[in-house]
């Protein structure tokens, strides 16, 4: 079974082909450059390079399989969530790719993409728990068998990486900020106290703690006290994460998961790593930490999903539309049809 996964849901443009779960190419082609000087994703910026790159990534892709366009089984797409613009990109070359080649056309949420990268490690005990955190979702999702997903907990404003880069544009660190603020929080000392975005049950709220940086650093600025931006770093990503770890110890005793895994762009933020790795040492529990390269939007991601979707015969017809707000949970009704 050969499988061609699309991923275009934000600012990477990414063509993975898969093969009996062995990897055959995986191409992407990022924007971050172009989007670092305006300081996050422009929306229409992206979806118009993605448009200019995807013929090439889509022909670097196969060139890096050694296959023909003909040879695949079947084409996957990210459906959602994501931007609009970007998301119709990806899915009209699926489209375009389904219609003239006559293959199933594979619709892929996102997040499922995330939590299926990593596969790549491991293959999933049950009942597992997904801690998905990235920029724009903050999720606990319990999953008691293949393809089945149950929110248990989420953020009620900001997601933890929408926060980690709005508290980097503040303390003046450039895009994408989660990554300036790991560096800088190895190096600072926690000597400010921030609020905590714990909500009740294993929901968040990260706008309290983003708002109450800001104003500490504008009181900082106001009186023209000295001040490092390694300290706030540490005391902001301390709170942040540790709440996540608290939580997540938590939920897995209560739901007696066998499986712990981590999924979405945060997951490559070293100390929440480092924290579930000695937060489970000693535990009956697996942790599944994704390889660094699946911590990023890529495609590969949504072929490894896809795999399941295909074995399950979950298609669509080419009239499947994006759905930019798409929620995990609102999958299982399009599993049903």
């Amino acid at each position: 079974m050969i499988i061609l996964g699309i991923e275009s849901s934000c600012d990477e443009t990414a063509i993975s082909i898969i093969k009996d779960s062995k990897l055959l190419a995986n191409v992407v082609s990022s924007q971050i450059d172009v989007h670092k000087k305006y300081g996050g994703v422009m929306p229409e910026i992206a979806s118009r390079l993605h448009l200019e790159n995807i013929g090439f990534v889509l022909k670097k892709a196969l060139e890096d399989a050694n296959i023909k366009i003909e040879d695949i089984d079947a084409v996957a797409v990210t459906r959602g969530p994501g931007l609009i613009g970007a998301l119709h990109v990806g899915l009209q070359a699926a489209k375009t790719i389904s219609l003239m080649y006559n293959k199933p056309l594979i619709p892929v949420h996102h997040l499922i993409g995330h939590i299926y990268a990593n596969e790549f490690i491991e293959n999933f005990e049950f009942p597992m728990l997904c801690i998905v955190v990235s920029g724009g979702n903050t999720e606990f999702v319990i999953m008691e068998k293949d393809l089945d997903f149950k929110i248990i907990g989420q953020t009620l404003d900001d997601a933890v990486g929408e926060c980690f880069d709005k508290v980097a544009r503040v303390l003046g660190l450039p895009y994408p900020g989660g990554v300036e603020i790991d560096k800088l929080a190895k190096l600072g000392t926690h000597k400010y106290l921030f609020k905590s975005p714990h909500a009740d049950g294993y929901n968040f709220s990260y706008s309290g703690l983003k708002t109450s940086i800001i104003n500490e650093v504008n009181k900082l600025k106001m009186r023209k006290e000295d001040y490092k931006i390694e300290d706030i770093a540490k005391s902001f990503q301390d709170v942040a994460i540790d709440v996540i770890v608290e939580k997540a110890k938590k939920a897995c005793k209560e739901y007696n998961v066998k499986m712990l895994c981590l999924a979405g762009g945060v997951s490559a933020n070293s100390y929440l790593r480092s924290e579930m790795e000695k937060a489970f040492k000693n535990s009956d529990i697996k942790l599944l930490l994704p390889p660094l390269w699946c911590t990023t939007d890529n495609a590969a991601m949504i072929c490894k999903a896809a795999e399941h979707l295909y074995k399950e015969k979950i298609f669509a017809d080419l009239s499947l539309g994006v759905d930019p707000n798409w929620q995990i949970e609102d999958f299982k009704d399009f599993k049903n049809n």
